[in-house]
């Protein structure tokens, strides 16, 4: 679950026979864990087909046919890795019509990262999947205003299960200065953070939607993807509202990294 006297980041382990929460990465007093959608309806097939879910209990999307953008948070550090297994294509993770499920070969950390802010990573997958959109980022902050859609199949309620449908919901922007004033929020990193989130609760990401994509459209009326699911105080409380590593800020630092995978 997200933190409850202290915050945690949105992350849960996920067993290979279930899709069950083992355990959250506790960080600064100031963060704390989301859990799947909350206040969300299901994603219809095809909907976000850029989604991805990873096996370590993350999400992620595809920034490239072969690279992942995910959540710092979410991997261990930079280096050669096999052990994780990104599956795309479907809503339903228990579906195998269209399911894509692929290794990894290397993953990259944001350099300097401490549990702090920078709360983004790539992971290099062993082969590319072509059957499924990418999903572009941000490179300005002109779109990091207004509504944003968040998914993942992460808990549906504080402490609750993870799901097996990807789930979604539209959360609004809220300011630095707003966000600050809540209860646990005086550590965000105004620099390459974003709030977005209801006063009064009720919809937000959870544990296990780490690492997921928060996106709106674009004044092509394409998605773009402009946040980065990273930590909030418990899921869904009122004052409460989910942080996300804000892309624009990294973008440049992103797209080098994926060209040197």
């Amino acid at each position: 679950m997200k933190k409850l006297l202290t915050a945690l980041k949105r992350c849960a382990a996920v067993g290979a026979a279930a899709l069950a929460i083992a355990s959250l990465q506790p960080v600064s007093a100031a963060q704390a864990a989301p859990t799947p959608v909350v206040g969300g309806t299901t994603a219809t097939q095809g909907e976000f087909p850029f989604m991805v879910r990873l096996s370590m209990g993350c999400g992620g999307a595809l920034y490239t046919p072969q690279i992942v953008l995910t959540a710092a948070h979410c991997v261990s550090g930079t280096g050669a890795n096999t052990s994780i297994t990104a599956t795309a294509g479907v809503v339903d993770l228990q579906s195998t019509t269209g399911r894509v499920q692929v290794k990894s070969t290397y993953v990259y950390r944001a350099p300097g990262y401490n549990g702090n802010g920078k709360d983004w990573a790539l992971i290099k997958l062993a082969s590319p999947i072509t059957t499924v959109p990418t999903l572009k980022i941000a490179t300005t902050t002109q779109y990091n205003t207004g509504t944003f859609t968040i998914a993942g199949w992460g808990s549906a309620s504080e402490g609750g299960a993870q799901q097996r449908y990807l789930r979604k919901a539209t959360v609004p922007f809220v300011s630095d200065a707003t966000c600050r004033s809540y209860s646990g929020y005086s550590g965000l990193v105004a620099s390459d953070e974003i709030c977005a989130g209801y006063a009064a609760g009720g919809v937000d990401t959870c544990q296990g939607d780490s690492g997921g994509p928060m996106f709106r459209r674009d004044s092509a009326n394409a998605w773009i993807q402009v946040g980065i699911v990273s930590w909030g105080i418990g899921c869904a409380r009122a004052n409460a509202p989910g942080v996300y590593s804000e892309v624009s800020t990294f973008a440049s630092a992103i797209a080098s990294a994926a060209a040197s995978l």
